[in-house]
C-alpha cells in the first residue's frame, strides 16, 4: 500500500463531493445530523490535525500533542463538536482553507516518515498492538473522508 497516495485520495474525494458547491450551499443543515457541509468540513480539518499530531509524534517522541491529547480527554463526540464549535463563525472559504492547509501538512510530515514504521505493529500503541499506522490512516483518515463525502454527496442529491 502507499499510504500517501490513499492520503490523496481520501482528500480528492472530499474535493470532489464539494465542487461546485454555491455558496448558500455552505450552511444548509442536516447534511450529518445538524451539520451543515461547511460543519463536515470544519469536522475534517479538526481531525486532520490529530493525524499531524500522530505524524509529528512518531517523529519526535517529545513532541507535544494538544489535539491528540483533546481527543482522549474529552472522547470522541466531545471532541467533534468542540472542534466544529471553534468554526461556527468562521467562513466557509478559511474553514475550507484550514482544511487543505491541514491536508498538506499531514501530506508533508507523512512523507517524512520512513517506509517500514507504516508497516510496524504497535507503533501507536493506544490504537491496539495488532494494527500499524497504515491501518490507523486508512480506516481513521480515508474511510472518514469517503464516509463524510458520500454524505455530502447525498445530500446534494437530495437538494
Amino acid at each position: 500500500m502507499n499510504t500517501i497516495d490513499v492520503m490523496h485520495h481520501g482528500h480528492r474525494t472530499v474535493m470532489q463531493a464539494i465542487d461546485g458547491l454555491e455558496a448558500g450551499q455552505w450552511e444548509e443543515p442536516r447534511v450529518v445530523g445538524v451539520w451543515s457541509t461547511k460543519d463536515v468540513v470544519a469536522h475534517l480539518a479538526a481531525f486532520e490535525t490529530i493525524l499531524i499530531d500522530v505524524l509529528t509524534s512518531i517523529q519526535d517522541e517529545d513532541a507535544e500533542t494538544p489535539i491528540l491529547d483533546e481527543l482522549f480527554g474529552a472522547g470522541p463526540a466531545a471532541f467533534n463538536d468542540a472542534q466544529v464549535a471553534l468554526r461556527a463563525h468562521h467562513m466557509p472559504g478559511a474553514v475550507l482553507e484550514e482544511y487543505e492547509a491541514n491536508v498538506a501538512q499531514a501530506l508533508e510530515l507523512a512523507r517524512a516518515v520512513p517506509q517500514e514504521l507504516f508497516r510496524r505493529n504497535g507503533l501507536l500503541a493506544w490504537y491496539g498492538d495488532e494494527h500499524d499506522l497504515d491501518d490507523f490512516i486508512v480506516y481513521t483518515f480515508y474511510g472518514h473522508k469517503r464516509e463524510h463525502a458520500a454524505q455530502i454527496e447525498l445530500f446534494r442529491a437530495s437538494q
